[in-house]
């Protein structure tokens, strides 16, 4: 399964069909303007998988490598959130210190912070988050080697949160993931630097994701989903969620 856009463009050479294992989806979309609007997506997904399962019986693995167009606004917006809510407890004081904590979050764990201060030459007495805000309204953050080792463990974490964790109306809020998950995906493994093109680094810091359809779930992961808004993850997904439900439990007990 591809880990990159770079690796599937450069697939030189390339598979031979006889012999590929999977079938990766990169782009799903009717080529009839009349149709435009209509979710065909279960369908010509299952079209597709079809003629593939009888044209190609090799392939077993029916995947994407997907963009997340929405993960660095949604990024940044928190990041100022949280940023105005520390100015605003520290003008206020003690009296609306209680008010103010319940909305606080803890975006970045400790070692994280860390990282990204040792990273930073001059860090001028900020907060981690503050630095990543900074940091992250420019692209040129990725060349760097240091600093974006030190990026890496946060965003994908955040990244993390964002796809299974974050909804809208009870369903997954960046608009790639409800797509794939109403169709009955599964997220099944986020991609560090996949895609380091400036739009790539701008809408997602560089973070591509796959959603495996696992041919025997697809109903099952459809339906659950439709009916309650579950997202279905793998274990390693799950890794980086189970790190931000304990951040956002002790965040809980604290306040």
């Amino acid at each position: 399964m591809a880990t990159s856009i770079q690796e599937v463009l450069w697939d030189d050479p390339p598979t031979p069909e006889c012999e590929a294992s999977c079938a990766l989806f990169y782009s799903i979309s009717s080529t009839q303007p009349g149709l435009s609007g209509i979710n065909l997506g279960k369908f010509l997904l299952k079209r597709v998988i079809d003629m593939l399962r009888r044209d190609m019986p090799s392939v077993q693995i029916f995947a994407t490598l997907s963009p997340i167009p929405g993960f660095m606004q949604w990024l940044l917006a928190k990041l100022a959130s949280q940023i105005k809510l520390a100015e605003t407890e520290s003008q206020e004081g003690s009296s609306l210190e209680g008010a103010i904590s319940t909305f606080r979050e803890s975006i970045l764990l400790p070692d994280e912070e860390k990282m990204i201060h040792d990273a930073i030459e001059q860090a001028d007495g900020k907060q981690g988050i503050e630095l990543l805000q900074d940091i992250l309204k420019s692209s040129q953050w990725v060349k760097p080697d240091k600093l974006s080792a030190a990026l890496k463990p946060p965003l994908v974490r955040l990244c993390a949160r964002y796809l299974a964790r974050e909804k809208k109306r009870g369903k997954a809020l960046d608009a790639v993931a409800n797509f794939h998950l109403q169709n009955g995906a599964m997220i099944e493994r986020i991609n560090w630097m996949a895609d380091q093109s400036e739009k790539g680094i701008q809408q997602s810091g560089g973070i591509m994701v796959n959603y495996l359809y696992r041919l025997e779930n697809i109903e099952e992961y459809a339906l659950s989903y439709s009916a309650t808004g579950l997202i279905h993850s793998s274990a390693s997904l799950s890794q980086y969620l189970e790190v931000t439900f304990i951040l956002g439990l002790c965040c809980i007990l604290v306040f």
